[in-house]
């Protein structure tokens, strides 16, 4: 199609198109028509990226810069990011279907991370040891790591992207991004902030393509040197295996089936109204979903009903509509994937309170659905589903209530709902998860550590100490000895 917006790759700080000449288009998932077409790159792209930032890292200005130069660019680039918030947001909803109002408010808090982080980069401070060795004199350093290969899902692009770059950034590596073949807008967009903010060329490169392809040949390439992925368990696991293959460092935010524990003292309409902003909020497309809703028996009947009652108010339609509260499913495959598991769960024995099949709001919307009768063996209650279904399963105690919430193999988040502050620290300290909100759901920040337990990731994205997963540190010993001792024993 002749009104295809196209776009370009960033490689070494020129815009190209893929090596083979070939593309591919994304889809506006409201409209379900493609409106965008991208260079669908190749082994050879990520060649030539890795190539360039290689050479940035090594060569030219980024390498003389001090770590406060580094933090100047990643300031102006948060106000670079901060003037172009709304286009921005306007972009992402075009091509993931998030709400223009979620994401607008995603994109004015974005520039938060690289103002952060900018101002950490030079406050990472190696220390003096007092070493039991005489004559000697040692310190350590944390250096960057090198190239990073950042690879971003669809569902928040450049806040996910943020959390990567900045520390990335700030630690002095330089970065190839792959952001997700269905939502690379976004992504290419903010590329054009790097020039204006004064990054080198090369420092920051953008890719785009599909993940089997292009991505692949990333995370095998052997000049990459770290490797950080946001996005499904089974890509996350060859990530991994890939990374492992060749001693690179990698880091993982993964899925998530998180429970939020709603106990019978808790403040009730706080409570649903949590419960709905955990599962309905970004059409449940989110890593950190309160999909396994825990309600203490006690008040198990009466809270569903408010829930269902509440959730039933929820307005679905054009995302680009700062009153809507309920946008369509992103991607085709998701779409479907979201209404298999409504039959399973049908299958499984679990009641339709609300919802359990397609909108007709628009072209890719599902119903937010409500199932009760689940127990926490059901495959509705163990898998991610990545959608607006919510399982309710009942509990008698915190005994159980700790039970059920731990028995996944997930542990990203968790939500607990209580006005007891010993309930409150007890749950938040035995509850497996990286994130525990206590009468709260879905806050972050660039201040607080976020990331997995068990099979959700590995490493924190996020606060001071995310910035050394993108660095190494460096032993250096120094003799002021007057006479070197026998060579042949260790000193």
């Amino acid at each position: 199609m002749s009104d295809l917006q196209k776009y370009q790759m960033l490689i070494g700080g020129e815009w190209v198109d893929a090596s083979n000449g070939e593309t591919f288009e994304s889809m506006n998932p409201y409209t379900g028509e493609n409106w965008a077409s991208f260079p669908r790159g190749s082994a050879e792209d990520a060649d030539r990226a890795v190539a360039a930032a290689r050479k940035a890292f090594t060569t030219g200005d980024w390498p003389k810069m001090t770590a406060t130069q580094r933090g100047h660019l990643l300031r102006k680039l948060g106000d670079l990011i901060a003037e172009r918030a709304q286009d921005l947001a306007v972009t992402e909803v075009r091509d993931n279907g998030k709400l223009l109002a979620e994401m607008g408010m995603q994109l004015q808090y974005v520039p938060q991370w690289y103002y952060y982080f900018g101002g950490l980069a030079d406050k990472i401070e190696g220390a003096v040891t007092p070493i039991d060795k005489p004559d000697h004199f040692h310190f350590t350093r944390h250096e960057p790591l090198g190239v990073v290969c950042a690879i971003t899902p669809w569902n928040s692009p450049l806040l996910l992207a943020g959390w990567k770059l900045a520390p990335a950034l700030a630690a002095g590596n330089t970065v190839v991004l792959k952001p997700s073949e269905f939502t690379s807008a976004s992504s290419v967009e903010f590329a054009r902030l790097f020039e204006e903010a004064g990054f080198p060329p090369g420092v920051v490169n953008v890719v785009t393509g599909y993940g089997h392809e292009i991505g692949a040949a990333l995370t095998e390439h052997p000049g990459v040197d770290k490797i950080t992925f946001t996005g499904g368990p089974e890509t996350g696991r060859r990530v991994y295996q890939t990374g492992a293959s060749q001693f690179k460092r990698v880091s993982l935010e993964l899925g998530g089936k998180s429970p939020n524990i709603v106990f019978d003292d808790c403040d009730m309409d706080n409570a649903v109204k949590g419960a709905i902003s955990g599962i309905f909020a970004a059409t449940g497309q989110t890593c950190i979903a309160g999909s396994r809703l825990l309600v203490q028996e006690s008040i198990h009947d009466e809270f569903v009903e408010k829930l269902v009652d509440m959730a039933k108010t929820a307005k679905m339609g054009d995302p680009m509509l700062m009153d809507t509260q309920v946008g369509p499913v992103t991607t085709i495959p998701q779409y479907e994937k979201i209404l298999s598991y409504m039959d399973v769960a049908k299958g499984e024995g679990a009641e339709v309170r609300m919802g359990g099949g397609k909108a007709d709001a628009g072209k890719y919307f599902v119903q937010p659905t409500v199932f009760t009768g689940v127990n926490n063996q059901m495959r509705i209650a163990q898998e991610e589903v990545f959608g607006p279904i919510l399982s309710v399963i009942p509990f008698k105690d915190e005994e159980e209530a700790l039970h059920i919430g731990n028995d996944v193999v997930y542990g990203l988040a968790a939500g607990v709902w209580t006005q007891s502050m010993r309930r409150a620290f007890t749950m938040s300290q035995q509850l497996r998860a990286g994130s525990v909100w206590v009468n709260t759901y879905r806050a972050v920040s660039y201040m607080a550590p976020f990331g997995g337990y068990k099979q959700s990731g590995l490493g924190r994205e996020s606060g001071q100490e995310s910035i050394k997963e993108f660095m190494q540190t460096k032993s250096v010993w120094m003799s002021y000895a007057t006479e070197t001792p026998n060579p042949f024993i260790m000193r």
